[in-house]
């Protein structure tokens, strides 16, 4: 009884009818439900779809977490969406006359509405045709970086250097993503023209070998052999196939081993001399 006489004291007017603080308590309700059967629905996505023993590789998870992120982002607005409409019509606003007076049709005439429509569209179609997704190392344009979320609408791309780029869909024509299938690894050698290559063979075989059981790589490395008589010294090039994202790692280590083994074998490794003929001793 207490409730009632609260809610026909504060939230009625004196016909009976709900009054504007009582529109406003309501409303409130309504986006505290709405928030709350976001999360609801958020939880039950992810327990049904995430926790399934059928998604194995990273490949998949990364694709399967975009998709939740993009279908929970667009049952929030939907939800959202019509929340607001539902309080418009319950402060008197007739949203059936304002939707039609929008139009539709009309909106997505505007600019505006053709650059959105645009954005979802491609978005779409990333989704689906799963050309990348979130964890992906992408270069998009002139932009390169690991991708943090994939949007309805938009592509957030960081860089290495910390810089976060934020894409329109609409704007990408075209996309290279470097984490797809295995990775080069390439390590060119230079060693002086006055070294035994036979022996700069053998040493670089030796190196590879050691490295053909590290489980980053995935083929190789192999010695291809000399692949370029320079002005200085002579070029042995190794290539290997690794996992994404670990190529440079696999270059570092393997130059740094060469370095060090050129080292104890007492093979030189060009460098710029100059050498000065004639003049006088002092």
């Amino acid at each position: 009884m207490f409730f009632i006489s609260v809610i026909n004291t504060f939230f009625k007017d004196d016909l009976g009818n709900i009054n504007f603080l009582g529109k406003l308590a309501i409303s409130l309700l309504i986006f505290i439900s709405v928030y709350i059967i976001t999360k609801v629905i958020n939880k039950i996505i992810d327990r049904t779809i995430l926790n399934r023993k059928t998604i194995t590789t990273n490949e998949a998870t990364n694709r399967i977490r975009t998709m939740i992120e993009t279908i929970k982002k667009t049952i929030k607005y939907l939800l959202f969406f019509f929340a607001i409409i539902i309080v418009l019509d319950l402060f008197g606003v007739n949203t059936a006359t304002l939707i039609t007076t929008l139009g539709i049709g009309g909106f997505a005439l505007t600019f505006g509405a053709q650059s959105l429509v645009k954005d979802m569209i491609t978005g779409f179609f990333i989704l689906v045709e799963n050309q990348y997704s979130v964890g992906d190392y992408v270069q998009i344009g002139s932009k390169e970086g690991i991708v943090e979320e994939l949007g309805i609408r938009i592509t957030k791309i960081r860089d290495f250097s910390g810089e976060l780029h934020i894409i329109p869909n609409g704007s990408i024509t075209e996309v290279t993503n470097k984490t797809r299938g295995g990775m080069r690894a390439l390590i060119k050698v230079s060693v002086a023209y006055e070294e035994d290559l036979d022996h700069v063979i053998d040493v670089l075989n030796r190196i590879a070998e050691e490295f053909k059981q590290n489980d980053k790589i995935i083929d190789g490395p192999n010695v291809l052999g000399v692949t370029q008589l320079g002005s200085s010294g002579i070029e042995v090039t190794i290539v290997a196939k690794t996992l994404p994202m670990e190529q440079w790692a696999i270059e570092r280590n393997l130059r740094k081993r060469i370095k060090e083994e050129f080292e104890k074998e007492d093979i030189e490794i060009p460098y710029q001399k100059i050498v000065i003929i004639g003049g006088e001793k002092s």
